[in-house]
């Protein structure tokens, strides 16, 4: 018993000696992004009657559970530009897909990769994340990388531009890279 007693005394003395130095904590030093860049996704959804312009279509139908068109899920090949207009030259391309997946609100789960070949960019970037439609931003991560971006690590933060009933979206792209261990970028 008296084994146990010293075993348990030194181990709290211990405990008690080295506390400041487990109580003490580095604190979290936010980072600038090492690169940044401004996009400009545009969205033309397919309705039947004009294939020539369309850069996505609707390759399922809603549920039917609630009013959110949940289980509605679209496949694109979008254009990518530098500024707000969808006829100017695409730096990008965003190829992937986006579905609703709540019953309970807009929101959509984005999978796809911005797929560069320009004369400033080359490579792509991955992004996946849930883009809660009703809110002001939205943060998707950077999952994967190639080329100019590869092995970059970021956010890409949404913003909704321009709405037209079910035919055409356009959503700000706020690129932030925080890493790159390829080429200095």
């Amino acid at each position: 018993m008296r084994m146990f007693v010293v075993k348990y005394l030194f181990f709290f003395l211990v405990l008690i000696t080295f506390s400041p130095i487990f109580a003490t904590r580095t604190p979290f030093k936010k980072s600038e992004p090492r690169k940044r860049i401004v996009l400009y996704y545009h969205d033309i959804l397919f309705r039947g009657n004009y294939t020539a312009n369309a850069t996505s279509a609707a390759v399922t139908k809603p549920t039917g559970l609630g009013q959110f068109m949940q289980g509605l899920m679209v496949v694109f090949d979008d254009p990518v530009t530098e500024d707000q207009q969808l006829h100017s030259t695409p730096v990008a391309r965003a190829e992937g897909l986006y579905f609703y997946n709540t019953k309970t609100a807009y929101s959509v789960w984005f999978a796809y990769t911005l797929v560069f070949n320009s004369t400033e960019y080359n490579g792509t970037i991955n992004v996946m994340g849930a883009d809660m439609l009703m809110e002001k931003t939205r943060d998707l991560s950077i999952v994967g990388d190639t080329g100019d971006f590869s092995i970059a690590r970021g956010i890409m933060t949404f913003q909704t531009e321009a709405i037209e009933e079910f035919k055409y979206f356009r959503l700000k792209m706020d690129i932030m890279l925080y890493e790159c261990h390829k080429k200095e970028i």
